[in-house]
């Protein structure tokens, strides 16, 4: 089965808590991309969540390019997203990308709440991490 899949369903049958196959918490949620065929990806993504919105950074695990849902989210205006609760909730998010100082202080943040964010920078050939907001 592959990595995101397990998280994922994880994720859905444990309240949005995930400790298995990698120990995140309650710290994910779930969005709901859209594709350009159409289609929908569940991606799970790390979340900072703070004045009624989540925010989800696209670090790719730190690779030189950005991995493939920042483009769908770009295209979005809005998205659904699952998020931890007794039992998970979906809501409708709106999106935005930050963008200078804002986008910055919330990389602070990132950086600050796990020291894999960090290493990733490293690794990322100076690639700026794109950073969203989801409200809702």
């Amino acid at each position: 089965m592959d990595f995101n899949q397990q998280i994922v369903d994880a994720f859905r049958a444990n309240g949005g808590e995930v400790n298995e196959p990698v120990r995140f918490g309650r710290g994910l949620v779930l969005v709901h991309v859209p594709r350009k065929d159409g289609g929908v990806r569940v991606a799970p993504l790390a979340a900072i969540q703070d004045d009624g919105a989540r925010y989800v950074v696209g670090t790719a695990g730190g690779s030189p390019r950005n991995p493939a849902w920042v483009y769908g989210l770009r295209r979005a205006e809005e998205v659904d997203v699952e998020v931890p609760g007794d039992p998970v909730v979906t809501v409708r998010a709106k999106v935005e990308e930050l963008v200078g100082e804002e986008r910055d202080a919330m990389w602070e943040r990132f950086k600050a709440s796990s020291s894999g964010f960090a290493a990733y920078e490293h690794r990322a050939e100076g690639r700026v991490f794109p950073i969203f907001r989801l409200i809702g």
